[in-house]
């Protein structure tokens, strides 16, 4: 049997789970807390790979195991290693409080509607695009993905809260930081979890779904749902097969260039992603932001033009362009050459459609496209209705092909 108990957030380990242990394994920081059974032996966690095979020495002779972890090791924690290579039935879980309830608890709020991120051990940017996607995040922490890079990588308009070796009477911290601040500091190796929160939107209403913010019940909304200059909006049918290729989800970063009315930007954002909108003239920044406000998401606006306005972002997964323009192939290509999984151009310009998809065959996507012909029923005097056809529009579209690995993909 192994017993895997949870500590290290103030509970201490019960006496009895230690009695009869022949080999106990755990963090440094939580043996030296204990007292080992005469004749135990202790593995200092390290790389898993030799202490699941110490362990399964053990088990092999049926000698009873004691494996102590952080908080909640259910939850992101050990459980699911030990689970996948020795089996549900011989595992004893004694959880702990997590340090994320814990954190939550220090300042007095609520967590069910908060999203949880890994950063130990996983790639930085997934944490940082749900931080600046949703206004609740806990993101668990490791080494290189810590409070000062997180800090660096958002840039404003958050609030930190770094929680540091929770449930040590002597060594716990609980502060509250700018990204900026959290960026200059050397935080050492007793951090737990990192909280980052948009206090300007305050997750409301009563939850039945913990964790993952409410997907919207709709989209491609109405143009009427936008402010917007002259019908200059990307119409709803286009929008709709727009959103389908991009695939906005939550973790990703969604480029919109040349965003007028932030229509496309603020459908990603409501489907989970962190969105940055780029927006060349003042009045359309300005109507962005506003329609971002009036759906309650968080988009990023860039005023500048491309492609010298992306030079300072960071790479995103998927692209909308907007617009045109001479300058609209050098648009698609910085775009291309960048995103990390598609491009979506819109045209209404039929002869600037074969540069554009040589813009993305030139990057090394692979292209398709679709000409959109819609018409809308209008009413008629008479209670009578005809079809309004809306002006064509070009969508193209580019996927990066998957990464290969000896001809393999991957």
């Amino acid at each position: 049997m192994i017993t895997v108990v949870g500590t290290g957030t103030g509970a201490p380990v019960p006496a009895d789970v230690l009695t009869g242990a022949a080999l106990v394994v755990g963090g440094r920081r939580h043996l030296d807390t204990v007292r080992l059974p005469g004749g135990a032996e202790r593995i200092v966690l390290g790389p898993l790979a030799p202490a699941l095979e110490t362990i399964a020495e053990y088990v092999g002779k049926e000698l009873p195991v004691v494996v102590l972890a952080s908080g909640d090791p259910g939850f992101f924690g050990i459980v699911r290693v030990l689970a996948e290579r020795f089996g549900t039935g011989l595992l004893d879980v004694r959880p702990g409080v997590s340090s994320v309830a814990t954190a939550f608890a220090r300042i007095g709020l609520p967590w069910d509607d908060a999203v949880v991120v890994s950063a130990h051990g996983r790639d930085l940017r997934t944490a940082v695009n749900v931080c600046r996607a949703h206004p609740k995040v806990a993101v668990l922490t490791g080494p290189g993905a810590g409070p000062a890079e997180i800090g660096a990588a958002l840039g404003d308009g958050r609030v930190l809260v770094v929680a540091s070796a929770l449930g040590d009477p002597e060594h716990e911290r609980v502060e509250r930081v700018t990204p900026a601040e959290a960026a200059a500091r050397d935080w050492g190796t007793a951090v737990s979890v990192v909280l980052c929160l948009d206090e300007t939107r305050t997750p409301g209403g009563l939850r039945t779904v913990a964790g993952m913010p409410v997907q919207p019940d709709r989209w491609a909304l109405d143009e009427s749902d936008f402010a917007h200059r002259d019908s200059m909006i990307t119409k709803f049918e286009v929008r709709a097969l727009a959103l389908a290729r991009l695939g906005p989800r939550l973790g990703d970063l969604v480029w919109d260039v040349g965003a007028g009315s932030g229509s496309v930007a603020v459908e990603c954002a409501r489907l989970g992603a962190a969105v940055v909108a780029v927006e060349k003239s003042p009045d359309g920044v300005e109507r962005i932001r506003a329609n971002a406000r009036a759906h309650g998401v968080d988009v990023r606006v860039v005023h500048g033009s491309a492609p010298d306005a992306l030079a300072e972002l960071d790479d995103p997964d998927a692209v909308f362009v907007g617009g045109g323009g001479r300058e609209l192939p050098a648009v698609v290509g910085a775009c291309a050459r960048r995103a990390r999984r598609t491009v979506v151009v819109a045209l209404a310009a039929l002869d600037r459609v074969p540069a554009a998809r040589q813009a993305l065959t030139g990057a090394g996507f692979t292209c398709d496209g679709v000409l959109l012909q819609s018409s809308r029923l209008a009413p008629l005097p008479g209670d009578v209705t005809r079809l309004a056809a809306a002006n064509p529009v070009f969508l193209l579209w580019g996927v990066r092909a998957p990464a290969t690995s000896e001809g393999v993909a991957h």
